[in-house]
C-alpha cells in the first residue's frame, strides 16, 4: 500500500471573503496539495491588533489536525501570527512558518551592499518591533501599510465585494511610497497573505523582486517533499 501524498497545511483565520487564485486560501495558488483548517473566533481584530494570545492553543489544535491528515509542513493565513512562531513550531513537530516576514533575513542577505528589504503590510500600526523580532528580522525594516479606510480593509473586515482594480492600485501605491521614502529598498516582502495576487504588478511597478506567503510556503513544503530524479544507470556516460 503506497504512502499517502503529503500536503502543505494552512491554518486559517475565521474570515469570509472572496479569495481568488493567488490568495493563500485558494488551492489553485499552490503547485502541490494543500489542506486547510479554520480557527473559530480568530478574527482579524483579535489576531492582528490584540495579539491573538488566547487563540494559540486553538491554532496548535488545528495544526495537529493537519499533521494527522498528512501535512508535512504548516503555514498560517496571517503574517501577524509571527508572534507565536516558536510556540507553533515547538508544538507541531513539523516545519512551521507562521509569517512571510520570516523571509526578511534571507532576503537581506541576498541583496547587494546597502540594500534592504521593505515590507507592505495590512496594518502598519500593529506591525510592532515584537512581530519583527519573533520573525527573526530586524525591527528597523522599512514598512508601508495599506490605508485603514481602503479597499483591503473594506474587503477583509467590511464585507465589501472583491474589487481587483482597487486592491491592486492600493498595494502599488504603497509600494511606490515605500521605495520613494526609502530608495535603498531592494526587495519587497508582503506581510499580508491576501496580497500575492498583486505581486507581479507590484514588481513591475517598482522594479523590485517581491516575496510573499507563496514563496515561503513553496520553500517550506518542498523541503519536506523533495523532487525525485531518474537514477543514472551504472556505466552510463
Amino acid at each position: 500500500m503506497s504512502a499517502p501524498s503529503r500536503a502543505l497545511g494552512i491554518i486559517m483565520l475565521d474570515t469570509v471573503f472572496e479569495r481568488p487564485a493567488g490568495d493563500v486560501g485558494h488551492a489553485a495558488s499552490w503547485r502541490f496539495p494543500v489542506k486547510y483548517r479554520h480557527v473559530r473566533g480568530a478574527s482579524v481584530s483579535l489576531v492582528v491588533r490584540a495579539g491573538g494570545e488566547g487563540l494559540v492553543e486553538d491554532f496548535i489544535a488545528a495544526g495537529h489536525e493537519l499533521v494527522a491528515d498528512g501535512c508535512s509542513a504548516i503555514i498560517t493565513s496571517c503574517g501577524f501570527m509571527a508572534r507565536h512562531q516558536r510556540k507553533l513550531a515547538e508544538a507541531l513537530g513539523v516545519p512551521v512558518a507562521a509569517s512571510s516576514l520570516m523571509q526578511l533575513p534571507m532576503v537581506e542577505m541576498a541583496l547587494g551592499a546597502g540594500l534592504r528589504p521593505g515590507v507592505i503590510t495590512y496594518d502598519e500600526a500593529s506591525l510592532s518591533p515584537e512581530v519583527f523580532e519573533a520573525s527573526g528580522a530586524d525591527p528597523s525594516a522599512p514598512v508601508r501599510g495599506v490605508p485603514a479606510g481602503g479597499a483591503f480593509h473594506a474587503l477583509i473586515e467590511g464585507s465589501a465585494a472583491y474589487d481587483h482594480a482597487a486592491l491592486e492600485a492600493e498595494v502599488i501605491d504603497a509600494a511606490r511610497h515605500l521605495v520613494a521614502a526609502h530608495p535603498y529598498v531592494g526587495a519587497i516582502v508582503l506581510e499580508c497573505t491576501n496580497m500575492p495576487p498583486f505581486a507581479q504588478a507590484i514588481s513591475a511597478a517598482v522594479s523590485r523582486p517581491v516575496f510573499d506567503i507563496l514563496t515561503l510556503g513553496e520553500w517550506l513544503f518542498t523541503s519536506t517533499s523533495p523532487r525525485t530524479f531518474p537514477r543514472v544507470q551504472q556505466g552510463a556516460v
